[in-house]
């Protein structure tokens, strides 16, 4: 049996029942204030943007090489970026940055390198901050969470997933991004005790804490806030599998294991509308189920399932019916509700991906750029390119997400962050 802890707090646990919307942030369209955008679904609103790309690719804004390694991608609000890096191994921090030119305006610490004898051996900052109102929140890779303050940087709380929660990450440590919903930070340190916790982001205090049975680690995915059948729910994958849990309480809701069966690391964030997921794990496949809610209870009813769908690192959008995402060597679009392929195509995947405006923006682990009409009949590509005096990866690929934000596209691989212009009509 699942267990669960409340900490009385009634009118923290209230405003996180009565959130008006299911999206966490409400900000402006332009901005990218967290992990995957506005709504965490890699979705862009912009209108506006170039719809094909010259062969160079869109006019370059600035380059910068020294934000530090990392795979984290920029938070974007106004006129400022946020994202975590790491000098070596001892110092994971927080930045921000002018979206005017790349330019430094605070740095803070906020702890070490998290697993830095992992094997195959990637140690780096991976988490996106998320931005909410006049507060940063990040994850760092050991499990560092801290609440700064967005002007300065100041860390007002500060807490360590390890240490206060018996936390356990995976191999490659922790590489969540902080979910905010109300009055909440929601995160995930895995382990018996406190599998996924919520706290009070203004202090870090404790409003409840889950244990899924079987106490799994963490993997290397962001939770999501949906409502079905009447609750509202955080989602989140885990190294065992999918879960559902109640956001008013912490209780556990519902599993569903198919899509991390056999796979090393669970990593793509699901894709959620209404009642139905997508999830998927690498080397397991990926699958679509149906919640169906009776009486307070709820059941994740498998609708497809196969290996041959949307599984590698960078995720998936779903733009209309349509779901698009990558295989270990193919894009893929698909029929979001059935799993039924519509094209494939080996574009520059695998690779990460987001949506705005009518296209898909790939950012490969060969470390090019791409730009794909977002369309079921076929596949289309509006321009490609491989940015400028790119880092040399070593072991590793072109792993960070691309982010539109503001009429502008960037880039990120290790220590070097790329800025471009997408306006149309310039």
């Amino acid at each position: 049996m699942q267990t669960f802890t409340i900490a009385r707090r009634p009118a923290i646990v209230l405003g996180i029942a009565l959130g008006l919307c299911l999206g966490p942030l409400a900000l402006p369209a332009a901005d990218w204030p967290q992990w995957r955008g506005p709504q965490r679904n890699g979705i862009s609103a912009e209108t506006g943007l170039l719809k094909e790309w010259p062969k160079e690719g869109p006019p370059l804004v600035w380059q910068i090489k020294d934000i530090g390694s990392g795979y984290s991608t920029p938070a974007v609000v106004g006129d400022r970026l946020y994202l975590l890096s790491n000098q070596g191994l001892d110092n994971e921090f927080v930045q921000a940055l002018d979206a005017k030119d790349g330019k430094r305006i605070w740095s803070q610490r906020i702890g070490k390198v998290g697993n830095p004898d992992q094997q195959p051996s990637y140690p780096a900052a991976r988490s996106t901050p998320t931005v909410d109102g006049e507060w940063v929140f990040a994850l760092g890779s050991d499990g560092d969470l801290a609440g700064l303050e967005r002007a300065t940087g100041k860390v007002r709380w500060q807490k360590n997933l390890r240490k206060d929660y018996g936390g356990q990450p995976g191999t490659w440590a922790y590489s969540e991004s902080p979910l905010i919903d109300g009055e909440a930070v929601v995160c995930t340190p895995g382990g018996a005790d406190a599998t996924m916790v919520a706290l009070n982001k203004k202090t870090g205090e404790l409003i409840w804490k889950c244990a899924v049975p079987g106490g799994e680690q963490a993997a290397y995915t962001s939770a999501l806030v949906i409502e079905v059948g009447g609750v509202r729910q955080y989602i989140q994958m885990l190294q065992k599998g999918l879960v559902g849990v109640e956001a008013k309480t912490g209780k556990l809701l519902w599993r569903y294991d198919r899509t991390a069966k056999g796979s090393p690391a669970v990593i793509p964030t699901p894709v959620a509308d209404g009642d139905f997921i997508y999830s998927a794990g690498a080397r397991s496949g990926g699958g679509g189920v149906r919640l169906k809610a009776d009486g307070g209870k709820f059941e994740a009813e498998q609708v497809y399932y196969s290996p041959k769908l949307p599984t590698s690192i960078g995720g998936a959008v779903k733009v209309g019916e349509y779901l698009y995402g990558t295989s270990a060597g193919t894009l893929l679009c698909m029929e979001f509700k059935t799993g039924t392929v519509k094209w494939d195509d080996r574009s520059i995947a695998p690779a990460a991906l987001c949506y705005a405006d009518g296209r898909l923006y790939l950012h490969g682990e060969n470390g090019e750029v791409a730009l794909v009409e977002a369309i079921p009949e076929a596949y289309r590509e509006k321009g490609r390119f491989k940015p400028t005096d790119p880092p040399d990866h070593g072991a590793s690929k072109a792993w960070a997400y691309p982010v539109v934000a503001n009429a502008r596209l960037y880039i990120r691989d290790l220590g070097t962050l790329w800025c471009y212009d997408i306006k149309a009509g310039r």
